[in-house]
């Protein structure tokens, strides 16, 4: 095995349905804030991980996207072609899997992004995987350190990382980002699913993983969040 993340895939074909009326008229990835597309943070944070190669999946408004991934300067972008079906998150990734190699791979949301502290995130979860003992290794953030995001958590963090899902005191936030080895897509549905079967199923067997982030996640779901991630990422 080669270093783990040097390949990674931006899921970037959803509907944007929260962002309307923005989004009837430009993908959800490509909605500006601070000045550029939201995609563009998680290509940033590509690059400073030194990822080799993004796959960029793309369905609604799809030419627009191959118009933005015309322009990227780097790291070289694949585009996987979902136009002919909504395969949602877990469909999309198996759909790619032939782009990204044998190697555990990069997770990114390309409709939030995150504010390091210290040691680039990235970086972090590329340092703390282990083969043996981890399927899916996800970035998780306290929900005081959020914008844009009123949920009540999503996962409990245990002794040495370990996943179970839970809500409420205690529970962090999943925001967008994770590493994840191909096997874990072993006998995975045909067609469209959720990544949360598959972490369903990696919490079954002790193989879900998690880490604090410990800077600020933003998340910009509604068109009300981009003045509020704006706002956080001047403070």
């Amino acid at each position: 095995m080669s270093f783990p993340g040097h390949s990674a895939m931006v899921l970037a074909a959803g509907f944007g349905t929260r962002m309307k009326p923005l989004t009837l008229t430009t993908p959800k990835p490509l909605i500006r804030v601070a000045g550029k597309p939201l995609i563009d943070y998680a290509m940033d944070r590509l690059r400073e991980a030194h990822v080799t190669r993004a796959v960029v999946n793309m369905h609604y408004l799809a030419g627009q996207i191959e118009s933005w991934a015309a322009t990227v300067p780097g790291p070289p972008i694949v585009l996987s072609d979902e136009r002919d079906a909504i395969l949602d998150t877990g469909g999309g990734i198996s759909r790619a899997l032939p782009l990204l190699g044998p190697d555990p791979f990069f997770v990114l949301n390309a409709d939030s992004f995150w504010l390091d502290v210290g040691i680039p995130a990235l970086s972090r979860l590329r340092a703390l995987w282990q083969d043996d003992a981890m399927d899916c290794l996800l970035l998780l953030c306290d929900p005081a350190r959020t914008t844009g995001y009123d949920g009540a958590g999503d996962f409990l963090l245990h002794d040495h990382g370990r996943l179970t899902r839970g809500k409420g005191e205690g529970a962090l936030a999943f925001i967008g980002a994770y590493l994840v080895h191909p096997r874990l897509f072993a006998d995975a549905p045909a067609g469209a699913y959720s990544m949360n079967l598959l972490w369903d199923r990696a919490i079954a067997h002790g193989r879900l993983f998690g880490v604090a982030h410990k800077g600020k996640w933003l998340h910009v779901g509604t068109p009300e969040a981009i003045g509020l991630a704006e706002t956080a990422m001047k403070g």
